[in-house]
């Protein structure tokens, strides 16, 4: 199944976590198909705390989403996210946007994601990808929707994308 994961951190070596994260997801088996470009971005609802780098991923695997979820908690704990404040810092953070046209809704995972379609920080990067896919619950396209968003933070291109 193609999915789609955002990767994000404020704290500590920031590159190299990300970079580190998509080291540990491709030895679990997850095959990096395409990466965006690094952005460096403004803190969203907890403003007080480092800007973040985040990316998005293309990803092929056989991983149930299930299965997807607990393996990116377990690299999130292999980079040391230690739990905060909600929104607060954090080494890495890794979520599921899309998982193709699935749709998921459980108290412990909500594919697409539910904020997808609010936040800069994952509309960016996902819309230099795959500008053209729809978002399987609202019916708009990932390049309308960052048009369309609302979010006032800033996102900032840092580095070009790399090719796996």
């Amino acid at each position: 199944m193609i999915y789609y994961l955002s990767l994000g951190g404020n704290l500590g070596r920031r590159a190299a976590n990300l970079a580190r994260a998509r080291r540990l997801l491709v030895a679990a088996g997850v095959e990096i198909l395409r990466e965006s470009s690094i952005y460096e971005t403004e803190p969203v609802d907890y403003p007080d705390q480092p800007w973040f780098l985040n990316q998005v991923l293309e990803v092929r695997t056989a991983l149930d989403p299930r299965s997807l979820l607990s393996l990116a908690r377990s690299v999130e704990t292999a980079l040391k996210r230690v739990p905060t404040v909600a929104k607060g810092p954090r080494t890495i953070d890794i979520d599921i946007l899309l998982a193709s046209d699935l749709v998921v809704d459980t108290p412990d995972l909500v594919i697409p994601h539910p904020r997808l379609h609010l936040r800069n920080f994952v509309l960016t990067p996902l819309s230099e990808l795959v500008p053209r896919l729809r978002h399987p619950i609202l019916d708009r396209t990932v390049a309308d929707l960052a048009q369309a968003s609302a979010d006032p933070c800033l996102v900032k291109r840092r580095s070009p994308s790399r090719r796996p």
